[in-house]
């Protein structure tokens, strides 16, 4: 059974929450991504956006569904919620991405209502079931059928919340990518070429911000875009 609670010291290192405040924090439900990239539904409402004063009062506006998680209502206060999460609140008319900045902390990153229908999902890998059947599975722990593979792990696939239809965003030269992890967390760049390793060392990206040519994690690269972003950041 997940512990309903953590201490506050003990959080991860990218909640943006003060550390002497109280002794423990809502713990949220286990979810596809780690723990280091989730926050619980009370702290996003009541330390950073401090919409709520009080756990009670969390739980009352979500028991009258007044928050939308990629357009689903939540009733409880440990729903986790991830990186490229959309939070809507639509009696106040308030929209919010869950983010990375530069520090490497979490970030709730206000957004509009059109930009609200997108979710984007990173392809971590691919399974061939029977039948020919692909399964893609996604950085956020869902996974879908496809009958074509015309996906490559770290594409992007680009979900319309409203329409149901979505898109593909491939990790290619000139796309733009977002980086979720290492020195360069939180930066947008524009994406080179993948620098392949051997043994048990891990591909590398090669991509641009501005006229510097860096380099980070294969891991850590995230497309938002194909020749400009397609999301706020």
């Amino acid at each position: 059974m997940t512990k309903r609670h953590i201490k506050r010291l003990a959080a991860p290192k990218t909640w943006p929450i003060p550390r002497k405040k109280t002794k423990f924090v809502t713990r949220p439900n286990p979810a596809g991504h780690t723990l280091d990239k989730t926050m619980p539904i009370n702290i996003i409402l009541k330390e950073l956006l401090e919409i709520t004063k009080t756990t009670r009062e969390t739980r009352k506006i979500l028991n009258q569904k007044d928050v939308l998680v990629n357009k689903k209502p939540v009733s409880d206060k440990k729903y986790p919620v991830s990186l490229m999460d959309v939070i809507e609140i639509p009696k106040i008319n308030k929209y919010f991405r869950v983010l990375f900045n530069t520090k490497g902390k979490l970030t709730i990153h206000s957004i509009d209502k059109k930009e609200a229908d997108l979710k984007l999902s990173k392809i971590i890998n691919k399974k061939l079931l029977k039948k020919n059947k692909i399964q893609i599975n996604l950085d956020d722990g869902r996974n879908i059928l496809v009958d074509k593979d015309t996906y490559n792990t770290g594409d992007t696939i680009v979900f319309n919340l409203s329409t149901k239809k979505s898109d593909i965003l491939k990790l290619e030269k000139g796309s733009i990518i977002y980086l979720t992890s290492g020195k360069n967390v939180g930066k947008v760049g524009n994406f080179e070429t993948i620098k392949e390793s051997k043994g048990s060392q891990k591909d590398k990206v090669i991509f641009k911000i501005g006229k510097d040519k860096l380099e980070s994690l294969k891991e850590y690269a995230f497309v938002i875009g194909k020749d400009k972003p397609i999301i706020s950041i």
